[in-house]
């Protein structure tokens, strides 16, 4: 698997992110929100299309944004082969977002941290949203 963040793995859709915010299924681990739905028909060839946002009210030089952004895709980039495994059983491909509920810059410990565990919860909720559809 390539450690690359290609163009297809991104989320830039208006329709899917607004969806994404419709549904209202997340998982909290401090100082990350991960905002996910499972689209039934796919919208490009990678299993996970994800995006980050960072508020402005909270940072509002776009400088820090950036970089904070920078380090959250960062660390999903070397992560997210793990991220592909523990989704591989599902059928159908991932939109997420990760939204940034931190009051000041992270380091790069600080996101991993927090990404391997919501890594750890992420199947767990999939699978009981998924039960509670049926």
């Amino acid at each position: 698997m390539s450690l690359k963040f290609s163009k297809k793995e991104k989320l830039k859709s208006r329709k899917a992110i607004q969806q994404l915010f419709e549904t209202r299924q997340s998982v909290h681990v401090f100082p990350l929100r991960l905002i996910w739905q499972k689209f039934e028909l796919p919208l490009s060839t990678s299993p996970i299309q994800f995006a980050v946002t960072v508020p402005k009210r909270a940072f509002p030089k776009a400088v820090q944004r950036n970089r904070i952004k920078r380090i959250i895709r960062e660390v999903y980039r070397l992560n997210k082969a793990n991220f592909y495994q523990v989704l591989a059983n599902e059928e159908a491909q991932f939109g997420m977002m990760f939204l940034y509920s931190g009051k000041r810059e992270p380091t790069l410990g600080e996101i991993e941290k927090a990404l391997k565990k919501l890594m750890k919860i992420l199947p767990k909720k999939i699978k009981k949203d998924a039960s509670m559809e049926r």
